[in-house]
This record gives structure tokens, C-alpha cells and sequence, in this order.
């Protein structure tokens, strides 16, 4: 069974209120070296058999349609879990 991996990213310009009060976090844990944070979504899609270049394909169009939502969102990454992009 093959998996493919999605990354989906806020636009740059949309707030990001849970990646900053991550960001707000880190120091007080000692983690002071990140000048910023910005939290997405990672989905995992299995497929039977191997992934195909027709299966990533089919996974970007899924994206793009159903797993992100264009006005605010960008896909940052379509890829084999086994890091094929």
C-alpha cells in the first residue's frame, strides 16, 4: 500500500492566532532560537499498490479542490510518504 503526503500552509498574509501563540510558547520553554512559527495541515492519503505520477496528480487536484481552501490556503507539498516529489 503506498501513501501520499499533502501540506497545506496558510497564505502569508492570513493570521495565524495558533502559530503565534506557539511562537509565544517556545520561549518560555527554553526554545528561544525561532523567530516565528506558522501551523498547517498534513494529510495522508493511501492508495493501493505503489504511487504513480497518475496518483500524485489525482492527490493535487484533491488538494487543491478538497483538502485546502484556495482563499486562504496554499499547498506547500504533494509527495510519495516515501519522499518522492
Amino acid at each position: 500500500m503506498g501513501r501520499i503526503v499533502v501540506e497545506v500552509m496558510p497564505k502569508p498574509e492570513i493570521l495565524d492566532p495558533q502559530g503565534k501563540a506557539v511562537a509565544g510558547a517556545l520561549p518560555r520553554l527554553g526554545l528561544d532560537v525561532f523567530t516565528g512559527v506558522r501551523q498547517g495541515k498534513r494529510f495522508e492519503l493511501s492508495v493501493d499498490g505503489e504511487v504513480t505520477p497518475a496518483l500524485l496528480d489525482a492527490a493535487r487536484k484533491a488538494a487543491e479542490t478538497a483538502l485546502s481552501n484556495p482563499i486562504i490556503e496554499d499547498v506547500v507539498g504533494v509527495y510519495d510518504a516515501d519522499g518522492q516529489r
